[in-house]
């Protein structure tokens, strides 16, 4: 399970527990369990890393059901682990929840790894699908590299106290809760079953919800009975918003994002008025810093590919043989393996991805900023300064002053030696409106 403080969010309280309290004031204590009609059942779908988009998504969907009066929440959920501050939030729903919400993992294949465990054990009933696994939640360093002794002892007693009381609230096995922490130990869904880690084996959905019928599961306000015989399932979508912030999270895009940022902002400054590199370098950074709040982020691999890049700028205009572009992609690619503080896989930038972005910058690079500089040193093409170098044609003789037509223009011109009409002049200089030129003797040395 990894660490990493962020922002945190201050939830509203939730309409059903207010519901619930205004009920129980007026009603009395209850002694007995209640009977909970499923008209409806909201079933939330997440996949990916426990992150702050996962905590808001997973909050909306518990707020949606508990104000449209849904009987209970399931989560499907798929995670290879997450931020820790992000899993507390998503706990804090569910144990303040006013409607059983149900943390089923699937599909086949599918895992409950690191925060995925924690998730799954604090939820009021817990379900796994066949061919799925659960656990290794030993805390993750955020920072790179080893934890000293003194804070890993830390770290790990404080998650190891968190997951036993998650686990002795819902009754579930205390010592395995335990063993996933400090010794990362992960079982299949069946001998979940048997460790009373998880309270149901579940093809998929439907199947679900014939064994929740007649459960009866524990909420602030008492016990809840299920009935879901009849139960309608309402998919809550995470939205387009949510799923384009779930993108940008990824460490991979993040790299894309602040590498095309980077190149496009450069190739405007050496293309002045290109206007498109400008725009896209300016987007892509703007989302890239997006992304990086979210990920523990090492500044000195930021630096580092920022520098790589500004390498490969300068081989675009400095004679260096080759050893700007080699320190270039050097500089990237150490850049690219220091970016992510992090030994979690899950936050690790693919090696699929470093390779052809590295080798693409330098490419990319190379040839923007290369069109740009020879741009810069390309003779100006119009005005006065156009006209130096241009080859006319006498009118009249120059001797020394005549008629020299240019362009399909008629100039006045001074040669610096005597010319015959018809004889071609090459432009010298341009004092206002005279042109002074020098015969050209062949059409070679035009």
């Amino acid at each position: 399970m990894s660490r990493i403080h962020l922002r945190g969010r201050v939830l509203s309280p939730h309409i059903g527990i207010i519901t619930a309290l205004l009920l129980v004031m007026g009603l009395g204590a209850l002694t007995t369990a209640t009977i909970v009609q499923a008209d409806e059942i909201v079933l939330a779908t997440y996949e990916g890393v426990i992150n702050p988009v996962a905590a808001e998504y997973l909050h909306d969907a518990l707020e949606s059901a508990q104000a449209g009066g849904a009987k209970a929440l399931i989560v499907k959920l798929d995670t290879p682990g997450g931020l820790d501050t992000s899993m507390r939030l998503i706990i804090k729903d569910i144990t303040s929840a006013s409607i059983p919400v149900v943390v089923f993992v699937a599909p086949s294949g599918g895992r409950a790894a690191s925060a995925g465990v924690f998730l799954t054990l604090a939820a009021h009933v817990a379900a796994m699908a066949p061919g799925t696994n659960i656990g290794a939640a030993h805390p993750v360093a955020m920072g790179g590299g080893e934890m000293d002794t003194t804070m890993k002892e830390k770290v790990e007693n404080d998650a190891v106290a968190y997951i036993k009381s998650i686990a002795e609230q819902r009754g579930r096995n205390v010592v395995w809760a335990e063993d996933a922490v400090r010794k990362s130990a992960s079982v299949t869904e069946q001998e979940a079953l048997k460790l009373k880690i998880i309270d149901l084996v579940a093809e998929d959905v439907p199947a679900l919800l014939k064994q929740l019928q007649g459960r009866t599961v524990t909420l602030p306000a008492g016990p809840v009975t299920l009935t879901t015989k009849d139960a309608t399932v309402r998919e809550f979508p995470m939205g387009l918003r949510l799923e384009l912030l779930k993108a940008l999270s990824d460490p991979n895009i993040a790299y894309l994002l602040m590498t095309i940022g980077t190149i496009g902002i450069l190739a405007e400054l050496y293309n002045p008025g290109a206007i498109l590199p400008g725009v896209v370098g300016a987007i892509s950074l703007i989302l890239a810093f997006y992304s990086l709040q979210s990920l523990p982020i090492n500044y000195a691999g930021v630096l580092l590919l920022i520098l790589g890049i500004v390498f490969f700028v300068l081989e675009a205009t400095v004679t260096s043989y080759g050893l700007l572009a080699l320190g270039g992609v050097a500089s990237m690619i150490f850049g690219s393996l220091m970016l992510i503080k992090s030994d979690a896989e899950f936050f690790q930038i693919s090696w699929a991805v470093i390779i052809p972005v590295v080798i693409t910058s330098a490419s990319v690079s190379l040839f923007l900023i290369g069109m740009g500089v020879r741009a810069m040193r390309r003779p100006p093409q119009t005005g006065s300064e156009g006209m130096i170098g241009a080859v006319g044609v006498a009118q009249t003789a120059l001797s020394p002053r005549g008629k020299l037509s240019i362009h399909g223009e008629l100039w006045d011109a001074v040669s610096d030696t005597p010319a015959d009409r018809g004889a071609l002049a090459k432009v010298l200089r341009v004092e206002g409106l005279t042109l002074y030129v020098t015969p050209v003797l062949n059409k070679k040395e035009a």
